[in-house]
């Protein structure tokens, strides 16, 4: 994806290193202010068309930093692995780059939002993990803790999944898929393709040497 030099010297004026870091820190907050405070912050973070119409204007930042769950044990997984794959994507691209790809993701989900009425941080968080897929498919999670699993197999089972939601799924939904992961789409549509050119020819070439050493 190309920026104009002129708009892109502008943001990188704005670029926040480790943007990642902060993020994750501010879920890690909200976390415990909504499990000590009486009041419903995770309505009053979240990201709707109403609210953001009555006024409510922090809601089109807020519900960025909505804890994926409630579970003490997988926030903490949860957390520790956004921070990871937001680091290694800085890391690789540079933070201007991150920068615009996590905030092209934002705005897609507010035009989601003022679409459908709604929307949520999940397609974005989803977004930055299949971005570090992509970019890191042969790169191992320890899969409950326990079982080493390579990036791209659940890359490939999430993807698969969306995509039936996609089909399946109504107006409202296909809208959010479709804005919560353009930024992906914009940035890595051409790395994609590759990447499954690269795993055909793989499981190709590998098929073939089995049916090889079974004909002898």
């Amino acid at each position: 994806m190309r920026i104009p030099n002129g708009l892109e010297r502008i943001l990188r004026k704005f670029a926040v290193s480790n943007l990642m870091w902060y993020i994750v820190v501010a879920m890690g907050a909200v976390f415990v202010l909504d499990l000590v405070l009486p009041i419903n912050l995770y309505g009053m973070l979240m990201l709707t068309r109403d609210g953001v119409l009555r006024g409510q204007i922090w809601r089109l930042l807020s519900f960025v930093v909505l804890p994926p769950n409630y579970s003490l044990i997988w926030i903490i997984f949860s957390l520790y692995l956004y921070w990871m794959i937001g680091t290694v994507l800085e890391n690789q691209w540079g933070t201007y780059k991150f920068n615009l790809y996590y905030w092209m993701g934002v705005i897609g989900n507010i035009i989601a939002c003022m679409i459908t009425g709604y929307a949520t941080n999940s397609f974005l968080n989803l977004s930055l993990y299949l971005a570090f897929a992509i970019m890191n498919p042969n790169f191992e999670l320890m899969l409950f803790f326990l079982l080493p699993v390579k990036v791209k197999y659940l890359a490939l089972l999430d993807a698969v999944f969306y995509v039936y939601r996609f089909i399946v799924g109504g107006a409202v939904e296909r809208w959010m898929i479709l804005f919560s992961l353009l930024n992906l789409l914009l940035f890595l549509g051409g790395d994609l393709i590759n990447t499954i050119r690269r795993e055909k020819q793989y499981w190709k070439t590998r098929w073939n040497f089995r049916k090889n050493m079974r004909g002898r």
